[in-house]
């Protein structure tokens, strides 16, 4: 590791001026491409104490040997030239898009003598006229395969072409009449290249003139008698509809435009590109990236701009590109794709109307592409073997840690506390092992407090697992909620049943034990976590926290974190398993808040079901109604008897309204509620479901 004092600049060395710099480590590999609209002060941003450094910036500059840069006239050739050599070098501490695969065009190669239409993929050729890109390639075969019947232009390759023209004879596609065998002279060189336009234009889209004139000529036929030439330019006229619908309308005004979305989470990014010729989304691409360095959307989307347009010019570049974020400064890259185009290039967010609706469909896109990469990232053998090596090298584990365990506390002000613990073998789920807590010991927020009594609850389950299989003989103890151990949990603990099974066929709780525990915080939760641990004589099982601000990896009596590589698949799975135990724990949370905020005072009667309260609201109307009556009316509810009709009273009259409801504007008492015409509940039988101190306050 590198002490960055050792390769800083001089004062005064640095211009202040536009320019590139390169990082380069001991090898003089470079490891960082950037460009500055002031080379001083931002190069001064890289050589502060370490400790305010982000924790990506502060593994690339010690990663680093020596620091270069370059000066430039204006901040577009600064972008250029560092598209240039982010290209050339390939920085390891760059962000680096990269293709799931190489997405095909429609090209069409003008520059021949007998412009051929084909499938093209890679680097774009001079001369030859491109559509897309396409996610498959046989969708450009289908939309040709249509399209062929009205301009018939050549698809054979040079030596199918050769050798037709050597025999005399057309392919079969010269035959069934998609193709004008030029080949054979059918057609002359300046007609075939004059219909190749043509389906250029339809492709661009203009598509009216052809339709228009197709029709024309249908009538016309019709008019003249001519049926067979009338049915064939009908089924013309259909293909080409077809291959319009293939591609619908999504803007009216028949706008040119690329939207760009990105998706993003702390570790990677995806973004989505739609392209948008004639209002027709014509092509869709999509890129995965690591947050490798600490970036924020806007430079997401200026990185994205390169990559897309850094070898496009004229119209290849678009007059309208829709961006979620503007790069700062958004001027030169602006300026820059003015220059690729040799136009005005606008660069905007959109903010209302068609633009803005196809944007949030862009972006539903590039969620769905970073949640499929995810998948697959996680599915992958060897990634999980890499991520969990890493994980125990760098916590120093004897083993790699095949079962881990991620602890999470909710609550919402400190109220409906609760915690979650899920499960992870081998890198996967184990949805089946997950369980949820509800905090016992005390009331209030205590993140700390409630981190220790979840441990110890699950430990000591552990524990009395083992002492009732003979594989540990120690003290009784009781838990912190009181429970003897190894009592099963209540329906509150548990999350979703399953696991290893009693001899009675039950599930067994907590039988088996992690090789790591997660918890979601820094350095006051893992000390809670390990002393509970400690207090319960459990010293086998390794701890640490991710913090969430940073990603950083605290352990147990150290003062410094562990900071992984952002790139590490270890910190990958930490942060999967951290990210998962806050989604079961806020999950569990929001349910148990939303159950408590529906309950009523029917739920307070012992052995009285759903069916039977809906009975009785439905009966009386209400639960005001209901309060009112006598315990001979509410015995007239089918299924309630004189005794449970005495508790429904009783419970009612203990949860009555100290006092009616006023209305503080003209002092007038508030009837709360009236009779429901459709038999259902209404008035109170509404707000019954919510405690009285909670009425009329929730949205």
């Amino acid at each position: 590791m590198a002490d960055p004092s050792s390769y800083r600049p001089r004062p005064g060395e640095i211009p202040d001026s536009p320019g590139v710099y390169r990082f380069r480590d001991e090898h003089r590999r470079v490891i960082y491409v950037g460009k500055a609209k002031s080379l001083r002060q931002r190069l001064a941003n890289y050589f502060q104490d370490l400790t305010n450094l982000h924790p990506r910036t502060r593994s690339m500059v010690t990663t680093a040997a020596s620091v270069e840069w370059t000066v430039v006239s204006t901040e577009v050739e600064a972008l250029q030239l560092e598209y240039s050599w982010i290209k050339e070098y390939d920085p390891r501490f760059n962000v680096k898009y990269r293709d799931d695969k190489s997405y095909p065009y429609l090209a069409v190669t003008m520059n021949e003598e007998f412009p051929r239409v084909q499938v093209m993929r890679g680097h774009k050729k001079k001369g030859v006229r491109y559509f897309g890109p396409y996610a498959h390639a046989w969708a450009i075969r289908d939309t040709v395969d249509l399209l062929l019947r009205v301009f018939p232009v050549r698809t054979c390759s040079a030596g199918v072409f050769k050798n037709a023209e050597r025999t005399g004879r057309p392919c079969l596609l010269g035959y069934i009449g998609k193709c004008s065998a030029p080949c054979v002279g059918r057609i002359s060189p300046e007609d075939h290249y004059e219909l190749a336009e043509e389906f250029c234009d339809f492709m661009a889209g203009r598509t009216g003139t052809y339709l228009r004139r197709l029709e024309r000529q249908m009538a016309e036929a019709s008019d003249e008698m001519e049926y067979e030439r009338a049915a064939r330019l009908r089924d013309d006229v259909g293909a080409l509809k077809k291959a319009m619908e293939k591609n619908a309308v999504v803007l009216a005004d028949a706008t040119d435009a690329d939207l760009v979305a990105v998706a993003e989470d702390e570790l990677e990014a995806a973004v989505q590109i739609f392209h948008v010729r004639g209002g027709r989304v014509r092509g869709q691409r999509g890129w995965v990236t690591d947050k490798v360095e600490e970036i924020t959307t806007g430079a997401l989307v200026e990185h994205a701009l390169q990559q897309l347009y850094g070898e496009e010019t004229g119209d290849s570049v678009p007059k309208e590109v829709l961006v979620p974020a503007l790069p700062d400064p958004v001027e030169p890259v602006q300026e820059w794709l003015t220059v690729r185009r040799g136009a005005n290039v606008s660069l905007r967010i959109p903010q209302r109307g068609d633009k803005k609706a196809l944007m949030e469909t862009v972006q539903r896109n590039a969620q769905q592409a970073l949640v499929l990469h995810k998948t697959k990232r996680a599915s992958d053998l060897t990634t999980r073997s890499r991520a969990l090596e890493e994980i125990a090298d760098a916590l120093e584990l004897d083993s790699a840690p095949l079962r881990i365990e991620c602890y999470d506390i909710s609550h919402l002000q400190g109220d409906d506390v609760v915690a979650s613990m899920v499960v992870f073998e081998d890198g996967l789920q184990r949805k089946n092992e997950y369980r949820r807590f509800q905090i016992k010991g005390f009331a209030g927020q205590d993140d700390v407090r409630s981190m220790h009594e979840v441990i110890t609850r699950r430990f000591r389950r552990y524990l009395a697992e083992k002492e009732k299989s003979g594989e540990w003989a120690g003290a009784e103890d009781t838990p912190v909620d009181g429970t003897p151990a190894g009592a099963p949990l209540t329906a509150e603990d548990d999350g979703v049943v399953g696991g290893p099974k009693d001899d009675d066929g039950r599930p067994r709780k907590f039988a088996y034990p992690p090789q790591l525990v997660v918890v979601d915080g820094g350095r006051p939760q893992v000390a809670a976590a390990r002393r509970a641990l400690d207090e319960l004589g459990i010293d086998d099982i390794a701890v640490c926290g991710l913090a969430k601000r940073l990603e950083e990896v605290w352990v147990p009596g150290e003062e410094d974190p562990v900071v992984l590589p952002r790139s590490s698949e270890g910190l990958y799975l930490l942060q999967r398993v951290r990210d998962e135990a806050h989604r079961f724990a806020i999950t569990y949370q929001r349910a148990k808040r939303a159950k408590r905020l529906r309950s009523g005072p029917l739920d307070e009667v012992p052995g009285l079901g759903e069916t039977r309260k809906q009975a009785l609201v439905k009966h009386f109307g209400s639960v005001k109604r209901l309060r009112a009556a006598t315990i001979e009316q509410i015995q007239e509810v089918p299924g309630i008897g004189r005794k449970t009709a005495e508790t429904i009273a009783v419970a009612l009259a203990r949860s009555a309204p100290a006092a009616p409801a006023v209305n503080t504007a003209t002092g007038e008492i508030i009837d709360e509620e009236e009779p429901d015409p459709t038999g259902g509940s209404s008035g109170e039988s509404v707000s019954a479901g919510l405690p009285d101190d909670r009425r009329g306050q929730e949205t």
